[in-house]
């Protein structure tokens, strides 16, 4: 598979699963270009600094974003640990916000991947909830309908997952029939990141411990970037509005 000659975005790129993308990303042949808040420790042909829990950072960072871009990995997300609030802007409205921003300078064949969670998927448990809140025009509309409908501590994260679920599946068919454009997610189950410990710590030990019996152990960072990359790519092209279990077959033992 090569992905020569495509400019890719890849948001969370300086760790864990972005930073395992961006390296496949750029040895496939693609100019890759980074946002994280944080400082990059990998080759990239391209850095954006910048904190995606807020819109006006979002809106600054697209702007140094290349005119063109075939592929765009939202793959920049915070823990269940961290406020509520937090998760909501980052893992939801943040990925949203900016594909909606960039969706815009892709020619037909682009793709959007976004990174879902296994813990996303009792999205249809909460379904009525997460198309009010995919029906929400626009980064503020979304707080102000947070606020209206707030979303507890103890499951925000799986929460925010399932919206992020339910967003990606409905806007992916508007864009794919108008302009071309796919968007998928990737749903790993845990991963070997720097904040797996702060999964651990937000699910408990005894559901750590119940989980741990249905798999064989957590994946590598290395483990998920292909399928992200493969989304990227134009060998999926008749791929749109998934969700794909990356989890040594975690999802199937909900069966």
């Amino acid at each position: 598979m090569s992905l020569r000659g495509k400019t890719i975005v890849v948001t969370g790129a300086c760790s864990g699963i972005g930073a395992e993308t961006a390296r496949l990303l750029r040895q496939q042949g693609a100019q890759v270009i980074g946002v994280d808040r944080n400082d990059p420790m990998l080759t990239l042909d391209g850095f954006v600094k910048a904190d995606l829990s807020e819109q006006a950072a979002i809106d600054a960072a697209a702007k140094q974003l290349p005119a063109r871009i075939d592929a765009l990995a939202n793959i920049a997300g915070v823990p269940g640990t961290s406020p509520a609030s937090l998760v909501a802007r980052v893992n939801y409205l943040g990925p949203r916000h900016l594909s909606e921003v960039l969706v815009e300078r892709m020619p037909a064949g682009g793709s959007i991947v976004n990174i879902s969670s296994i813990l996303g998927y009792f999205y249809a448990l909460r379904l009525d909830l997460h198309k009010a809140l995919a029906e929400t025009g626009g980064f503020e509309a979304g707080l102000a309908w947070l606020a209206r409908h707030p979303v507890p501590q103890a499951t925000c994260y799986e929460y925010f997952k399932e919206a992020l679920i339910v967003w990606s599946m409905q806007r992916s068919h508007a864009w794919f029939m108008e302009r071309g454009v796919r968007m998928n997610c990737v749903a790993p189950g845990p991963v070997f990141t720097p904040i797996l410990g702060e999964f651990v710590a937000q699910l408990g030990p005894a559901r750590v411990e119940a989980d741990a019996k249905r798999m064989k152990r957590p994946a590598f960072a290395d483990e998920v970037a292909p399928v992200v990359a493969f989304l990227c790519g134009d060998a999926s092209r008749w791929i749109s509005g998934a969700n794909v279990p990356v989890d040594g077959g975690f999802a199937a033992t909900y069966l």
